[in-house]
């Protein structure tokens, strides 16, 4: 084959740096953002951020929202309380351990006290369905047995003490509040460096994440010679405010909450379904559980109650919430008859190239590019980059909030569907583009704090030829079983129907899975 040189023509599309500077800046959140320009300000000296000596701070507008929607989920918090105080069986139902269990109509003697055993002893007959090795309380498997997300915030009654006496400020972490209690143990020196190692290894809901084995290997000694010293630390772990900490799973948290309550009937039944039967109890098997135990109604709601006031997560109340919440980039509020969105200028930063820099190079009379004179041009990308980001998202925002008045009027009920295209086509985007806005990019109103894409749902076809949001559909679902008859709760196919009934055409799959989305039971574990 003989070899040779040719000439070609073609056309082919190359994305320039500042474009793909651009590209990445549009996906990064706000808190990556600001983490992007405080590498680009320490290493750019022509980059410079005006008002420096002043942190940006949330505006007085997004302050008040966010106070506003605190005081709103505070009242709904405390509803909630009242209403659990009100009927306990209620309470249990909202923890994600149902509500009132289908006990059949046989009455069963009230167990004497002679016939319970005392807290923290073993029973003389256990029935336990567990176990060996998790009658141990060390397999992680029993710490997945029961949802955290579905169990209730309650706390356990500490002989009448409160909660908030022992709560701190969200300043004080929760290993700093128990290390200020070790020295009142007044204990050797070893047991207390070991009791440290304990506390700084528990995590964010005061489990304890670390072994005997792992801190044999961290203090380089066998784990026999430790064995002691560590089971010792431990229990006087279990000792400390709040109870319940430095439990290996929820079984052992909630154990540990028990012993310290006062003895009585229904506390000693507690303790021992717990001790005994936990997955009866994270299967809701109520039913099962006073077949077992030969106890009447009365005291198995007594025992439940006793427990939906436990605390499944002692260490939460130390979290840092301001860590995790969300800045929003956006504030839709109302003006006259419309809502309308606008930036949040907290969170814009104020990007500017440095005068005394650029006039230097701009004075300078040689025609070669410098390595300063690609950081003046890096500087000016970053500006124009950043401020094109920020115009960007307004213009997706005010595209939304446009579409969706109905929503910030009515609420979730009103959302209307809508896709990433309709929104492409209407600001002349790409669709790719929109997506990279509502990623990570979150607006805050009167009703809450949401990302962009919660404003994004499938169709669902009416009977009148138009279209329903999903999203409103799942509200509406939420609504309808917060209505229903306890003692005769809706099936899927009974709300399928009554959704149908308003010209919404759902399948009773498609409810079911709408239903599991929002961690709604089923029938069988809503009726009471």
């Amino acid at each position: 084959m003989k070899t040779g040189l040719q000439l070609k023509l073609a056309q082919h599309l190359t994305l320039t740096p500042q474009l793909q500077q651009s590209i990445r800046l549009l996906q990064l959140s706000t808190l990556e953002l600001q983490q992007e320009i405080s590498t680009a300000l320490a290493e750019n000296p022509l980059l410079e951020l005006e008002d420096a000596d002043e942190p940006p701070e949330l505006s007085i507008e997004t302050l008040a929202v966010i106070e506003l929607e605190s005081e709103r989920e505070a009242k709904l918090d405390s509803d909630l309380w009242i209403a659990e105080a009100a009927d306990p069986l209620s309470g249990v139902e909202a923890l994600g351990l149902a509500s009132d269990v289908a006990f059949d109509g046989v009455a069963s003697p009230e167990p004497a006290l002679s016939d319970l055993q005392p807290i923290g002893e073993e029973p003389a007959a256990t029935t336990s369905t567990e176990t060996s090795s998790a009658e141990e309380g060390g397999e992680a498997s029993d710490r997945d047995a029961l949802d955290l997300d579905e169990w209730g915030s309650g706390s356990a009654s500490h002989d009448g003490d409160d909660l908030s006496e022992w709560q701190q400020s969200r300043n004080t972490s929760l290993q700093e509040h128990l290390l200020q209690q070790v020295p009142l143990l007044r204990e050797g020196e070893f047991v207390n460096a070991l009791l440290r190692v304990l506390i700084e290894s528990l995590d964010d809901n005061g489990f304890l994440a670390i072994s005997l084995e792992e801190t044999a290997l961290l203090a380089q000694t066998s784990v026999e010679a430790l064995r002691d010293d560590w089971d010792h630390a431990l229990s006087l772990l279990h000792t400390l405010e709040p109870a319940g900490v430095g439990a290996r799973d929820i079984r052992e948290c909630l154990l540990i909450q028990l012993q310290e309550l006062k003895s009585s009937t229904a506390t000693q039944l507690a303790y021992r379904i717990v001790k005994e039967n936990f997955e009866l109890l994270s299967q809701r098997d109520y039913v099962r559980i006073r077949k077992l135990f030969g106890v009447n109604e009365q005291i198995m709601r007594e025992s439940l109650d006793v427990i939906q006031r436990l605390n499944p997560r002692p260490g939460a109340a130390f979290a840092d919430i301001a860590a995790s919440q969300m800045v929003p980039d956006v504030i839709v509020r109302r003006t006259k008859s419309r809502w309308t969105a606008e930036l949040n200028q907290g969170v814009v930063p104020k990007l500017a190239v440095s005068a005394v820099y650029a006039d230097m190079l701009h004075r300078q009379k040689e025609g070669r590019a410098t390595p300063l004179s690609n950081q003046l041009q890096e500087a000016r990308w970053l500006v124009k980059n950043v401020a094109q980001r920020f115009d960007t998202i307004l213009r997706v925002a005010n595209e939304i909030v446009e579409r969706q008045q109905a929503f910030f009027e009515h609420g979730a009920v009103a959302m209307r569907p809508l896709v990433l295209r309709e929104v492409a086509d209407a600001l002349g985007l790409h669709e790719s583009t929109v997506s990279r806005v509502t990623t990570q990019k979150y607006l805050t109103s009167v009703r809450g704090t949401f990302e962009f894409k919660y404003f994004f749902g499938s169709h669902v076809a009416t009977d009148a030829g138009g279209a329903a949001s999903s999203t409103a559909i799942r509200a509406m679902i939420k609504t309808l079983v917060s209505e229903e008859e306890t003692q005769n709760p809706l099936s899927d196919s009974r709300i399928a129907e009554m959704l149908g009934e308003q010209g919404i055409i759902v399948a009773r799959r498609t409810v079911a899975k709408y239903r599991e989305q929002q961690g709604i039971d089923p029938v069988n574990l809503r009726k009471r």
